[in-house]
C-alpha cells in the first residue's frame, strides 16, 4: 500500500516533476507535460522559495501550475461514474473542489520526495481529441513502472483526467471507493467523508 501511494504520488506529478526525457517524434500532448514539467522545475528549484516560511508560497505555485494542466471536472466526472448526472450544477462544483483539494493535498509534498527517479516517454496514442501518453517511470533501484496518461484536448490545449499505473486506473480505483460509500450510504454521506478525509490529510501537513 505504502509502495503504491508513492508510486501514485510520483506519477501523479511524473509529467510535471520529474524531468522526463522527450522524445523527438512526441505529439502535442506529450509536448504539454514536458511544458508543465519545466514550470514545475523552476519553482522547485528558485532559491526564493526556499524554507520553511516559503512552503506555502511554493505550494501554491505548484498548486497553480497542475491547475492548468489536470481536467478536474474530467477527472472528478469520470471518478463519480453514473452519479454525476443525478447532481446539480451546484453539487458538481462542490465535488470537483473537494475532490480536487483531496488529490492535491493528498499527493503535493511528493514533489519534496524526489529520489532519482527518471520518466522516458515511450509513446503517444492519438484518437481525435483524445491521448495516451505512454512513459516508464524508472525507480531509484533500476525498476520501471510502466505509467500512462489519458489526455483530452480542450480549447486547443491537452488536460489530463486519468493515470494508469501497471494497467491501474486511478479514475477507476476511485469510482469504486465511492461507489462503495454510496451503496451504503448517501451523497451527502460521500461529500461529509471527502470533507473530513481533506481535513485529515491536512492536518498531518
Amino acid at each position: 500500500m505504502k509502495r503504491g501511494k508513492i508510486i501514485l504520488g510520483a506519477a501523479f506529478l511524473a509529467a510535471m516533476v520529474l524531468g522526463p526525457a522527450l522524445a523527438a517524434w512526441a505529439g502535442g500532448a506529450t509536448e504539454r507535460m514536458k511544458e508543465t514539467t519545466d514550470k514545475i522545475i523552476a519553482i522547485v528549484s528558485d532559491p526564493a522559495l526556499k524554507g520553511p516560511d516559503k512552503s506555502e508560497a511554493k505550494k501554491q505555485s505548484i498548486r497553480d501550475v497542475v491547475d492548468e494542466v489536470i481536467d478536474w471536472e474530467g477527472m472528478s466526472r469520470r471518478s463519480l461514474g453514473i452519479h454525476w448526472q443525478k447532481r446539480t450544477d451546484e453539487e458538481k462544483k462542490e465535488f470537483v473542489r473537494l475532490f480536487s483539494q483531496l488529490i492535491e493535498k493528498t499527493y503535493r509534498d511528493k514533489v519534496e520526495d524526489y529520489a532519482g527517479e527518471k520518466v522516458n516517454y515511450v509513446g503517444e496514442k492519438l484518437d481525435g481529441d483524445y491521448a495516451e501518453v505512454e512513459s516508464r517511470i524508472l525507480t531509484s533501484k533500476n525498476t520501471e513502472i510502466p505509467v500512462n496518461y489519458k489526455m483530452t484536448r480542450k480549447q486547443g490545449k491537452w488536460w489530463f483526467y486519468d493515470i494508469v499505473i501497471e494497467g491501474v486506473s486511478f479514475v477507476n480505483n476511485y469510482r469504486t471507493q465511492f461507489n462503495s460509500i454510496l451503496a451504503s450510504s448517501s451523497y451527502p454521506g460521500l461529500v461529509k467523508q471527502l470533507k473530513a478525509k481533506t481535513e485529515k490529510v491536512e492536518a498531518k501537513q
